[in-house]
């Protein structure tokens, strides 16, 4: 079930609290990559799952009963800080930062550590498609026209290393009677240490209004 929330809480609280969430979010993202390629010895790896353990324990004392979902403030900012790409508190997110252009075009930034590595020194392929699909979908967002992925298809024309990269994407003008379904077309390309980039996936993919919102839009826009 689709979770969305009206939080209460003043917008200060909220940047205070998302400023310690994601610093703590930071330090698990260090302590992934520290798992992947530490080489301590086998006492050493079990006395630190011990405290992993006790300070997952601490955090359960209180905790949401499901997934984050999207909260909206009481500014009418969305937050989805359990996003599996830009979600602040979600240690798996790179995370990445998203940049919506005037012309509708929507940037991406994200550093792909360890923890996303699929061939040697390289990016698994879903990662880019993870990338790709949010920012795709935001897009679509940023064209007025949002809705759930219904296909996406990837082109992987060089290996994605692992390191910076930058994902772009915009939707295409809609066609006549099918202002529910929008096309985007994004590109993921890796960005080296001098600035050079390098196209690695370029993409294709359909967003979908699903038809109860548009049921329910519909029946609003005419009370």
């Amino acid at each position: 079930m689709v979770q969305w929330i009206e939080d209460p809480i003043e917008d200060e609280e909220t940047e205070r609290i998302a400023t310690h969430a994601a610093a703590l979010a930071d330090s698990v993202r260090d302590l992934i990559d520290a798992v992947v390629r530490s080489e301590v010895d086998t006492d050493e790896l079990d006395s630190v799952r011990g405290e992993v353990e006790a300070l997952v324990k601490r955090l359960r004392v209180r905790q949401l009963p499901g997934s984050f979902g999207e909260t909206w403030g009481m500014s009418g900012a969305l937050r989805a800080w359990g996003n599996a790409v830009i979600g602040l508190r979600n240690a798996i997110a790179p995370p990445m930062a998203n940049e919506w252009h005037d012309d509708g075009t929507v940037v991406g930034h994200a550093t792909l550590r360890t923890a996303y590595e699929g061939p040697p020194g390289r990016a698994h392929g879903g990662v880019a498609a993870l990338l790709l699909d949010q920012v795709m979908g935001e897009a679509a967002h940023a064209a007025e026209r949002p809705g759930f992925t219904a296909y996406l298809n990837l082109n992987y024309r060089n290996p994605t290393p692992l390191g910076r990269v930058r994902a772009e994407a915009k939707a295409d003008p809609p066609a006549p009677g099918q202002e529910h379904k929008t096309i985007v077309r994004g590109t993921l390309f890796a960005v080296a240490d001098d600035g050079t980039e390098t196209v690695c996936v370029e993409a294709e993919g359909m967003f979908i209004l699903p038809r109860d919102v548009r049921e329910r839009m519909a029946q609003e826009a005419h009370e």
